[in-house]
């Protein structure tokens, strides 16, 4: 990718891979202990009409931080600058007891 490219041109997975990610990793996280990418969260809520049972939509979020081992400390969800941040707030509601970051 060149280095000319403007951000407003940039993807998701180009804002990720050139700031978000870098930035993470700055700020002393751990890749492998504690950074999980691409990152499905929950199996999706139980649904259960009469004897028939089924899953909901799974939650997904780009980065998911824990303080420890099965501690999740941080959501953190990238867009490109084609969405607002008050539209990733509302597609992407926190887990609870995590703070939920949006960074565009």
């Amino acid at each position: 990718m060149s280095e000319l490219m403007k951000k407003q041109e940039m993807t998701e997975e180009d804002i990720k891979l050139q700031y978000i990610t870098l930035a993470i990793e700055g700020a002393g996280w751990d890749k492998l202990k504690q950074i999980k990418m691409e990152y499905n969260f929950t199996d999706g809520r139980v649904i259960v009409r009469g004897n028939v049972t089924a899953r909901g939509k799974r939650k997904h979020t780009d980065y998911l931080l824990y303080y420890k081992p099965n501690i999740p400390l941080a959501i953190v969800e990238a867009k490109d600058n084609k969405h607002s941040i008050h539209n990733a707030i509302i597609s992407h509601p926190a887990v609870p007891g995590t703070f939920c970051a949006v960074l565009p």
